[in-house]
This record gives C-alpha cells, sequence and structure tokens, in this order.
C-alpha cells in the first residue's frame, strides 16, 4: 500500500539513482540516463541498505592525468552488508532532479584512488549519503568535494 510519503519519495529516488555512465565517469554531464537499477522495489532496498564501510575517493578531472587538491572530483563508495559497492558522488549534469547520484561501483575507472577508509558499522543507510549530498551542484558553493565532505561527517 503507498503512502502520501512513499507516493513523493518513489520519484525522487529514481532520479537520485539515474545514472549517466559516461559523464559520471569522464566527466561529462547531461544527455541520456542509463540505470543500474529500474525496479522500484529494488530501488527502495538499495535507497534503505545499510552502509558498513565507506571510502573516500577521488580522480582527475576528464582530461588531466593528475590531480591537485579541488582540480580533481570526489565521491564515497559505500560498501552494504551483501558486499555490494556503489559510488555516492555529485557533479553538474550527474542526474535528473538532483545532481547527486549513486552508481555501481563496477562503473569506477582505475583513475579513482582511495583516500581513506571508515566503519559506518551499519549507522548509516545510503539515502543518508544521498541527502548530505545535496540536491543542486555549484562548483564555488557546492561541489563534489563540499558534498563527499558532508557525506563523511
Amino acid at each position: 500500500m503507498f503512502s502520501i510519503r512513499t507516493a513523493f519519495i518513489l520519484p525522487a529516488l529514481l532520479a537520485l539513482l539515474v545514472v549517466h555512465v559516461e559523464s559520471s565517469f569522464s566527466g561529462g554531464g547531461g544527455g541520456s540516463y542509463n540505470y543500474d537499477i529500474s525496479k522500484m522495489s529494488d530501488l527502495r532496498k538499495l535507497y534503505n541498505s545499510k552502509v558498513y564501510e565507506a571510502d573516500r575517493m577521488r580522480r582527475p578531472l576528464e582530461g588531466m592525468t593528475f590531480q591537485v587538491g579541488i582540480l580533481s572530483h570526489s565521491g564515497v563508495r559505500v560498501t552494504l552488508a551483501d558486499g555490494s559497492q556503489w559510488l555516492v558522488h555529485k557533479g553538474d549534469g550527474f542526474g535528473i532532479s538532483t545532481q547527486t547520484v549513486v552508481v555501481a561501483a563496477r562503473h569506477m575507472s582505475q583513475d579513482w584512488k582511495k583516500v581513506e577508509t571508515k566503519n559506518f558499522r551499519g549507522s548509516k543507510t545510503v539515502s543518508d549519503f544521498v541527502k548530505a549530498g545535496g540536491t543542486d551542484y555549484s562548483l564555488i558553493f557546492d561541489n563534489c568535494h563540499d558534498a563527499a565532505g558532508r557525506m563523511w561527517e
């Protein structure tokens, strides 16, 4: 049975988990979107899944072979109880109704490097990380580094 809350959350949830794999991992934005998960029940399950471990990740920006401070892209790779890993990250044009998206970690290039690891022991859910990332993107005021920092708290 659907509640009013569910009726509002499910479309937003679907938008949060929409992935444009090419842009998310190569730096571009906009265009067509691909989905790692398309069944609403599976999306809900992922969104409510407990995070047991998280890795703060960083990679060079599109077209660069090095990373220096903010001249990089960052996100948080979460590990769930079943061992599956998902990257929660934010970028301009990454999502439809929000710029913080969740993508299967299998799409991550080898350019992503682990910065630090934290054991959350199931105290947070994937939705907590997405909410911390925020909906809007701003290069100066709310970028991927800001979002990853809030997710880490």
